[in-house]
């Protein structure tokens, strides 16, 4: 018996570290996991094999070593798409990504080659070569196994050649690019220098704001005008979104970015019940992200993108009503400076798109192995479309931030969710800043 659940573990490990190796690792690192692995068509979250995974992520080297080891193609995910149906929809999502393409490719040619296996292999009373021998019909289907591998190897070789080619152009593309990038990044530097100058020349230190020159006065600032944004429903609240707004902008530089690009946005409401957790008293009923209907007596914050209205119930430990009020407030930031239904990134920016895909992806795959995972990120990965998922998991961030504080909060981002991290710090949050009017 100790065998027996000792080797079950031990697949349960090789299926972990796989599927974090197709989303963060290369081929070449986890060619001896594949080695290990029993059954290349095992199924993890949501139904989908190593096969599906991959061609979601647009992972052509997994893909093509894994066909060669005879994944199905056939086998369909808890949304009823097979390797192929997927391949078919990620091409239509990206198409202007040549891996996507070539996945597309390959996976077809494999599933028409297990077709046409499958039909030579079925039994027919109408065979022509009924008089032919068990041994003799084997061989013959041997041979005939060995003649479709051939080809599909040599037409792989061909497609990888055409890819790497196509990668090569690319990166020259992409290398002129940057030159470019460089070039107007400091064209543009040299242009704001010689404009403070001109402002200092023209009209002293006087002529440049205040609150440009003291950090102090920044931040003032902007929790002043957040406070002006507010409004307490039920009870005076000004003290405690006073110190709400100071500690988001005070505690980690994830949700400075969020009050300094919000107290400039002039669409932005809050409201707030101080005399309650729940924000029943503000707002009965409404539709969430993923189409469910939402209760107010049941929740105790909520973004409204269609008023751009962030509904906070503040009675409560004022630590968790940070970092509530941080999640919330993120989601309309994204909201407001993207412009795409709260996604954090811009209509059409494939690489963004990508990049939260896998991150949803891996911690999606984190809570399949039974991994430990924080309140907001259950919440996020429990939303019913990957709209709400994607949004409610850039959330997650400052939530975790807001709570934990800086150095502890960071520590855990970059320990247990570095993806995620990775993708919110070093898009979001720039993004915010650089709309940012103060």
């Amino acid at each position: 018996m100790a065998s027996s659940i000792s080797t079950t573990n031990m697949e349960e490990f090789v299926e972990e570290r796989l599927l974090i190796g197709l989303h963060s690792g290369s081929l070449l690192q986890n060619k001896n996991l594949l080695d290990m692995l029993e059954d290349v068509n095992v199924r993890g979250m949501r139904q989908r094999t190593l096969l599906h995974v991959g061609v979601r992520l647009g992972k052509a080297d997994w893909v093509e070593e894994l066909l060669a080891r005879g994944a199905d193609t056939d086998l369909k995910d808890d949304s009823q798409l097979n390797a192929l149906s997927s391949a078919e929809e990620m091409v239509r999502r990206f198409p202007e990504e040549l891996d996507r393409s070539l996945i597309l490719k390959l996976v077809t040619l494999v599933h028409r080659r297990d077709q046409a296996m499958m039909l030579r292999l079925e039994p027919s009373s109408s065979r022509s070569d009924d008089h032919i021998t068990p041994v003799a019909r084997n061989n013959q289907d041997i041979e005939s196994l060995k003649s479709s591998v051939d080809a599909l190897r040599h037409e792989m070789k061909s497609l990888m050649c055409q890819l790497i080619s196509s990668l090569e152009e690319l990166k020259t593309q992409v290398c002129g690019r940057d030159t470019l990038l460089r070039c107007l990044e400091e064209a543009v530097t040299s242009t704001v220098e010689d404009v403070t100058f001109l402002k200092c020349e023209l009209g002293g230190e006087a002529a440049i704001s205040p609150a440009q020159l003291d950090p102090v006065a920044a931040r003032q600032e902007c929790v002043d005008a957040m406070l002006r944004k507010t409004t307490y429903v039920f009870g005076n609240g000004l003290d405690i979104m006073r110190r709400m707004y100071e500690r988001m902008y005070d505690v980690d530089d994830c949700t400075a970015c969020i009050i300094k690009y919000l107290s400039g946005d002039d669409r932005v409401k809050v409201m707030v019940d101080c005399g309650s957790e729940l924000i029943g008293g503000m707002k009965g009923r409404f539709v969430q992200l993923d189409g469910t209907r939402g209760n107010g007596s049941e929740i105790d914050s909520f973004c409204d993108f269609e008023s751009d209205t962030v509904y906070l119930g503040a009675k409560d430990d004022e630590r968790y009503v940070c970092a509530r009020l941080a999640s919330a407030l993120s989601q309309l930031s994204l909201k407001l400076v993207f412009g795409n239904e709260g996604r954090p990134y811009s209509k059409g920016d494939v690489e963004r798109e990508r990049e939260w895909m896998r991150a949803v992806e891996v911690e999606e795959g984190k809570r399949k192995w039974g991994w430990e995972l924080y309140s907001c990120i259950i919440d996020a990965l429990d939303r019913r479309t990957e709209l709400a998922r994607v949004c409610h998991l850039a959330a997650a961030v400052p939530w975790i931030t807001a709570y934990f504080g800086s150095t502890e909060g960071r520590d855990k981002l970059q320990k247990y969710h570095p993806l995620l991290f990775s993708v919110y710090s070093n898009h979001a949050m720039p993004t915010l800043l650089a709309k940012a009017r103060r």
